[in-house]
């Protein structure tokens, strides 16, 4: 069975466990074994390793399927989910000293430089507090973004933003996440107090960008294209992919309310042509950014099959392309909301936590669009004043 089969089987489960997870502020007990269940959380990793190592079409399609039952498992199981990819392209050494003894071992994030990652002999210093370590509290390590100093590609210096991993112990969490949407994720902070972390569990995320075409450390032993594809649109479509998954759950719910609610003078909402104007545009919406992601998915995984490596503008592209698919979905989602009536705002109202999910979800800076199809635009036509975004 693939996983996605298995996302839309654990369906009923993933929703019921939902509002336990948010009444707890992290995925409930029944939910993270939802995950464990489908394999999501090892999807992304080298099979040589136990994982999956599925087609990231087939993950994308996978998050939308988890997010619309339960959109904080959704988005856990995509910020966690994605970590094994990424660690497949560190140093040998760094993956066999996390999944050596533990093959399933589980990593969450925090890549806002918050924090401070110094760079020091044989690796980095590392402490401080980073926000927002969405699906910690089921965690083993982390994996934490800061600013290592500087380094010069193309006579041009750029702060290097240096992705360190941080094992259990050597952190604490901070119960800070108490939020209006995606309760159930657990993001809370992540505290550090003066760690050493060996150079071989750091990567700079500039050989990521700048440097891509250059063979990463992990790529000489993973060297499937699913290894090769372009780190920023990954993260951007993993974030994407969650919004609409949990966009997706709204409109479900959405058209069960509105199904059988009446109007104030006796009628059926369901009868009313603007109403099922509004239902027409958000499906087109959803189905649109769901077709936009399996897009990139396939498109980039075509190009790194065939050893390309796609130039800046493409990438900028990709990036644009699913976050304004997300926006646009997400922005169909509030014109519902509106003709929801004045009870959803009743926080026991079946609509009113998918609501503040979609709110939360979208917020995410991976998803701010402007500068995104501004690096997209500028680069096309040729523009010299291009915004700094991560490619």
């Amino acid at each position: 069975m693939s996983i996605l089969d298995s996302a839309r089987e654990a369906g009923p489960a993933l929703a019921a466990s939902d509002a336990d997870s948010a009444r707890l502020g992290y995925l409930s007990d029944e939910a993270w074994a939802q995950l464990q269940r489908i394999g999501v959380l090892r999807a992304l990793q080298p099979k040589r390793w136990g994982g999956g190592e599925v087609p990231f079409a087939e993950y994308l399609a996978t998050i939308v399927e988890i997010g619309r039952h339960s959109p904080a498992a959704g988005w856990v199981a995509s910020v966690v989910g994605v970590h094994p990819w990424q660690i497949a392209l560190f140093d040998e050494r760094a993956q066999a000293e996390l999944w050596g003894d533990d093959p399933a071992l589980v990593i969450a994030s925090s890549y806002t430089p918050t924090g401070k990652v110094e760079a020091v002999e044989g690796g980095f210093a590392v402490s401080g507090r980073w926000s927002f370590s969405s699906g910690s509290h089921h965690a083993d390590a982390i994996i934490l973004g800061g600013i290592a100093g500087t380094r010069e590609f193309d006579g041009r210096e750029y702060g290097d933003f240096t992705s360190v991993v941080v094992a259990k112990g050597d952190y604490t969490i901070d119960q800070t996440w108490n939020t209006a949407g995606l309760r159930g994720t657990g993001s809370n902070d992540v505290v550090v107090d003066n760690v050493f972390v060996p150079a071989y569990r750091a990567q700079s995320h500039l050989d990521y960008t700048h440097g891509l075409g250059t063979p990463l450390p992990g790529q000489a032993v993973n060297d499937g294209p699913l290894y090769r594809l372009p780190w920023a649109v990954v993260f951007g479509a993993i974030i994407s992919a969650a919004a609409v998954g949990a966009a997706k759950g709204f409109l479900d719910r959405w058209t069960a309310e509105t199904r059988n609610r009446r109007t104030n003078y006796g009628g059926v909402l369901r009868d009313e042509p603007v109403v099922q104007n509004h239902l027409a545009k958000a499906a087109w919406a959803v189905d649109a950014a769901e077709l936009k992601l399996r897009r990139a998915a396939t498109e980039l995984t075509a190009a790194a099959e065939a050893g390309a490596v796609p130039g800046k503008e493409e990438r900028a592209f990709y990036r644009w392309d699913v976050a304004h698919a997300a926006q646009v979905a997400v922005d169909e989602i509030v014109s519902l909301m509106r003709t929801a009536s004045g009870r959803a705002a009743y926080v026991d109202h079946p609509l009113h936590r998918a609501y503040q999910d979609v709110m939360a979800a979208i917020g995410h800076a991976f998803l701010v669009e402007e500068p995104l199809g501004n690096a997209f635009a500028g680069r096309r036509l040729g523009s010299g004043n291009l915004p700094e975004v991560h490619l």
